[in-house]
């Protein structure tokens, strides 16, 4: 038997003489649609003498796509090209015969490419994928779902995006492996709510699968689209502990203690090797979870002291407010602020007015304003632009404004001013138009109870410095109350008394401590409310803590009326012994 010669090709031989010539000029077209660099390099290869096939223009159309074009106008002049339209009626006449994988290739970059909606050759290729989708594969599908939804608003694309979803949520079940279903949730996901459900529930059943990388796009992934699965989340924090993990830098954005702390023990190690807007970054997250890990937070002020000079002032910031958040003081207190203060006092007054109030608050929060940064958002032709308005965050700022007036009258005897004026600190309504918590309403109903009277005591009472009191009461030196609206009452903008209290008469505070108010897994108050406690006794007043942990301990009215009893006196107590 006569054996042919081994033929041979510019790619490479052809692995056996019985290999016709079509395949070994096949591979040699091959090569030069992937070595192309211009679409001009793509389009000879008509005029080159070589036999194209239908799989050879899809892979010219993919490659074309994948081209750049300097000016959108040069890819409508290559569509034009009647090279292009040759390409387009080669494929269209064959297309039945093009490869799966390649056919969805060739559609996302028929999109991508800008054909017109008319296209009948477009057309030809979306029908081609509606007969085949149910022998694509789960991975196709979705990788023609996304090019559907971000490369094509047409009608007719959209269709078949809804084609697409629905098989891929009847399909759902053909996803093997961790890394296939962490990308469809984050490129397709989105654009489906049942699809997502089905996703979540494949996730539970892989997640013993994912490495540290497929776990954390779970949680940008879930974070990005505002859901909260509880079971996955709970799945996911389990083996982010369980497993040997080295965590890099990243994000989260729910609470679980074991993951915060675990996290806050990686990053401690991470921090010098951090960036500053990194470190504002974790700050952040931290602060917005209200987890304060005192080392890790000790490591970022450090962080800050070693390169203040290279910090920029919008990350200073970051840190500052979480900082204040969570009441972190640093060891090293006095160093930090002396640089806080002398980075902000040139550029305090060119920052954006809300930042600036936000800033100064925190400083008064962590007990570090100067008299120069409070006369900056004091000073009326500062304050004036967020009187009277209505939005929720004008309201915020100004909040906040009552709270740095009250800093300067209440903590800093010296400060020479301005202040408020009278009208601005007068209470609005909607500083009593909230909600009402079961604890506030029972704390209301033992008050009452304990009073007795209406003129023995008040509820909700809100003071000129941007604080509500849950009750206040006036206690003469006998313990006995006295009627309120009989004498002066300073913290009150507009007030209603006129006789000076009594020798060794005490005013009592009731303040109501919720979950949220602390910081987490902690009985630390957060910054703001720590604040709120330094405003009202700085005013005159005892205060009477209640604190939720202690509140729901109680079960009966008579524990309640004993346990503010008890509370009163050991507030006198107290002050009779200083």
């Amino acid at each position: 038997m006569h054996v042919p010669p081994e033929r041979s090709c510019s790619s490479g031989p052809c692995h056996g003489s019985n290999w016709p010539t079509e395949t070994c000029q096949g591979n040699h077209i091959d090569q030069l649609i992937k070595k192309a660099t211009r679409p001009e390099e793509l389009l000879e290869l008509l005029d080159a003498g070589h036999h194209l096939n239908n799989n050879h223009a899809a892979l010219i159309f993919i490659r074309l796509s994948r081209l750049p074009f300097e000016k959108p106008e040069d890819k409508a002049s290559l569509i034009q090209d009647a090279r292009f339209q040759q390409l387009l009626h080669l494929l269209n006449s064959q297309i039945s015969s093009v490869w799966h994988g390649t056919l969805s290739r060739l559609l996302r970059s028929l999109y991508s490419l800008g054909l017109p909606e008319t296209s009948k050759e477009l057309q030809s290729v979306e029908q081609e994928v509606r007969w085949r989708m149910r022998r694509l594969k789960y991975r196709h599908l979705a990788l023609l779902a996304e090019s559907c939804a971000t490369l094509s608003r047409k009608q007719h694309s959209q269709e078949l995006l809804a084609e697409l979803l629905m098989h891929l949520e009847r399909r759902w079940t053909e996803i093997e492996d961790g890394r296939t279903l962490v990308t469809i949730m984050m490129k397709v996901g989105h654009l489906s709510e049942s699809l997502m459900n089905r996703l979540e529930d494949k996730c539970l059943e892989l997640v013993e699968q994912f490495g540290p990388d497929e776990l954390r796009k779970v949680l940008v992934t879930l974070a990005a689209q505002s859901r909260r699965s509880v079971p996955l989340l709970r799945a996911v924090s389990y083996h982010l502990v369980q497993k040997p993990f080295h965590l890099t830098k990243g994000k989260l954005n729910f609470h679980q203690t074991q993951v915060c702390q675990r996290l806050a023990a990686d990053l401690l190690s991470l921090t010098p090797s951090l960036t500053s807007g990194e470190v504002a970054r974790c700050a952040k997250s931290f602060a917005l979870l209200k987890w304060l890990n005192l080392p890790l937070f000790e490591a970022f002020a450090q962080h800050f002291l070693n390169r203040a000079q290279d910090t920029p002032l919008p990350h200073l910031c970051s840190m500052l407010l979480a900082f204040a958040r969570l009441n972190f003081h640093p060891d090293q207190e006095d160093q930090f602020f002396s640089l806080v203060h002398e980075k902000l006092g040139s550029e305090l007054a060119g920052l954006e007015p809300a930042l600036q109030v936000d800033l100064v608050w925190a400083l008064c929060v962590l007990q570090q304003a100067q008299e120069a940064e409070l006369q900056t958002v004091l000073h009326p032709k500062f304050h004036t632009q967020f009187l009277g308005g209505k939005s929720q965050k004008d309201q915020n700022i100004f909040q906040k404004l009552l709270h740095i007036n009250a800093t300067a009258l209440l903590e800093h005897p010296e400060y020479s001013g301005p202040l408020l004026p009278a009208s601005a600190v007068a209470p609005r309504p909607s500083a009593l138009d909230r909600k009402v918590t079961p604890l506030q309403k029972e704390l209301q109903e033992t008050l009452k109870g304990l009073l007795g009277s209406a003129d023995r005591g008040s509820l909700e009472v809100a003071t000129q410095y941007g604080w509500v009191l849950d009750a206040e009461v006036l206690l003469d030196s006998d313990g006995q109350f006295l009627p309120l609206r009989d004498f002066v009452a300073p913290h009150l903008a507009q007030p209603i008394g006129s006789q000076p209290p009594p020798p060794g008469a005490k005013r009592l505070a009731f303040l109501r401590w919720e979950f949220p108010n602390f910081n987490n897994r902690s009985k630390d108050l957060l910054g703001r409310f720590v604040l709120a406690r330094r405003h009202i006794l700085a005013a005159g007043f005892l205060i009477v803590d209640v604190p939720f942990y202690e509140w729901l301990e109680l079960k009966s009215e008579w524990q309640k009326g004993a346990y503010l009893k008890d509370k009163i006196r050991k507030a006198m107590s107290e002050e009779l012994a200083k």
